[in-house]
């Protein structure tokens, strides 16, 4: 619940209007044929965010929703109230333009938000399955491409993949890049299938200018391989993992390398925390990845409020609990 005394006549719609000014425009797109979208981007990257703030995840309650908030429906620039499959399918195929704002807007942070004194500029990065809705498709039946009968609401886009300390997880996969200090922000984001490689995923967001070049960057084994540290090296940055560590005593890269537990596995549970999603609420790829990169835009933008306007760095919670409560002053 929110802990200070709101000063907004619509604690949603103000937090709304905030991240709609740190929507940067996406270059233009080659014209393609066809009729022309009747709602833009924008409008339906808010309506994810809303999503994720109101913990309101099916399209029909999404589409409710707007037909009965007027002002809501006007915040979000949406000239009339969509069809249900309509915001299905654009919600689902949210997921691309998301991680654009994210990349851009960590390019921003990394821009803006500076180390201490005596420190270079360092980040972390590390990836996080997400469990899917539903029971558990095995491999067996996966292969086959089979459904057993009995077996209902299966998240049929789902993969699985091992983890060393949640076993094997059915779902997807978020892998974020955070910066170290002076807290923990997350300046780039992915979604995509679960048993994809974090670090290739990573590589290809560095060789699309995507992923902030930092003057370290902590990572696991996944991104000690030679390939990835020696395209980061050539971008102007260095990745530190276990690889890189001396085995026979202890070091000053030991002691950096220690900030990666603290910052980019913090991190994750502070996003989680803020926007209450620890798991895939609805089924499929794009509907989750839609909430689930809305939530690391949205704890951007309310992480660099606080920066600016000189307010402890770790209280996003609380700006969205008021405008998830809609509290009027």
């Amino acid at each position: 619940m929110c802990q200070h005394t709101p000063t907004d006549s619509d604690a949603l719609l103000s937090l709304l209007q905030q991240v709609k000014r740190h929507y940067q425009e996406p270059p233009p797109a080659p014209p393609k044929r066809g009729k022309r979208r009747d709602f833009s981007a924008l409008s339906f990257l808010l309506l994810a965010v809303v999503a994720v703030v109101t913990r309101t995840s099916r399209d029909s309650e999404l589409r409710e929703l707007l037909a009965r908030d007027t002002a809501l429906r006007g915040a979000l620039g949406f000239p009339r109230v969509p069809h249900r499959t309509t915001v299905g399918r654009r919600i689902a195929g949210l997921v691309p333009e998301a991680e654009a704002q994210v990349a851009a807007l960590g390019l921003r942070i990394a821009e803006e938000v500076s180390p201490p004194p005596g420190r270079s500029q360092v980040s972390a990065v590390d990836g996080r399955m997400y469990e899917a809705r539903g029971p558990k498709w095995h491999k067996a039946d996966r292969l086959k491409g089979r459904v057993p009968s009995g077996l209902r609401d299966v998240d049929t886009e789902s993969s699985w993949s091992k983890s060393g300390y949640r076993g094997w997880v059915q779902g997807y996969r978020l892998t974020m890049q955070g910066l170290v200090w002076p807290c923990p922000v997350p300046l780039w984001a992915a979604w995509r299938a679960n048993h994809e490689n974090e670090a290739q995923v990573t590589a290809q967001a560095l060789a699309d200018g995507r992923l902030s070049v930092t003057g370290a960057l902590l990572g696991d084994m996944t991104y000690g391989g030679a390939p990835f540290a020696a395209a980061y090296a050539a971008a102007g940055g260095w990745v530190l993992t276990p690889a890189q560590l001396p085995s026979a005593r202890r070091s000053w890269k030991c002691d950096l390398y220690a900030y990666r537990k603290e910052t980019i596995e913090l991190l994750f549970q502070r996003v989680i925390q803020a926007a209450g999603l620890k798991q895939c609420p609805v089924k499929g790829r794009g509907r989750n990845g839609a909430l689930v990169i809305a939530s690391v835009w949205l704890y951007q933008v309310c992480f660099l409020a606080d920066y600016r306007a000189g307010k402890p760095l770790a209280h996003v919670k609380e700006h969205v609990d008021c405008a998830r409560w809609r509290i009027r002053s």
